[in-house]
């Protein structure tokens, strides 16, 4: 990894504290503006960059409103939001960002949150209770994402360096 990725992920994540404070109501109080850079890394930057930005973005979001679910709970939501912004970032090399993004949506907001179901304590009155939430964060999160995604392929600001490899993927200091 190159200082400049490393100093990338730094401030992706530091995007990621900041839009753990602006929360989406809720049950729980968790749904926040955190995953976005996440999201935006798994566009832009590829699966692991996303993958590592959206957990650090949900434990930041779950630390600013005192664990909720306790710490274990947190830490499997981070995984599986990891795991989302994992399958977005693998939509996004096969069939293009729009794609990815609506299934990021999907994967965030509606597949994700529905595993919950199944898990004991949590069942289907949990989802039903998040179901608004998780979705309105999900579309705010990848939508944004999306929009800066887009943005900086058209500005050209993560593309081709001197080296022939792109600045997200290991381009010269």
């Amino acid at each position: 990894m190159t200082i400049r990725r490393l100093a990338l992920l730094a401030v992706l994540i530091a995007l990621s504290a900041v839009g753990s404070l602006i929360k989406i109501p809720s049950l729980v109080g968790t749904p926040a503006l955190d995953s976005a850079p996440g999201y935006f890394a798994a566009l832009a930057l590829g699966a692991g960059s996303g993958a590592l930005v959206v957990a650090v973005g949900h434990l930041l979001t779950a630390l600013t409103s005192g664990f909720p679910l306790g710490l274990p709970i947190h830490g499997l939501i981070a995984l599986g939001m990891a795991g989302c912004a994992l399958g977005t970032a693998l939509l996004r090399r096969v069939a293009g960002r729009g794609v990815a993004s609506a299934g990021g949506v999907l994967l965030n907001g509606i597949a994700f949150p529905a595993a919950f179901i199944l898990v004991p304590g949590f069942g289907t009155a949990f989802f039903a209770a998040m179901f608004v939430p998780l979705l309105v964060a999900s579309l705010l999160n990848v939508g944004l994402a999306w929009a800066v995604a887009a943005t900086v392929d058209r500005l050209g600001l993560l593309t081709k360096g001197p080296a022939g490899r792109t600045s997200g993927e290991g381009a010269p200091r």
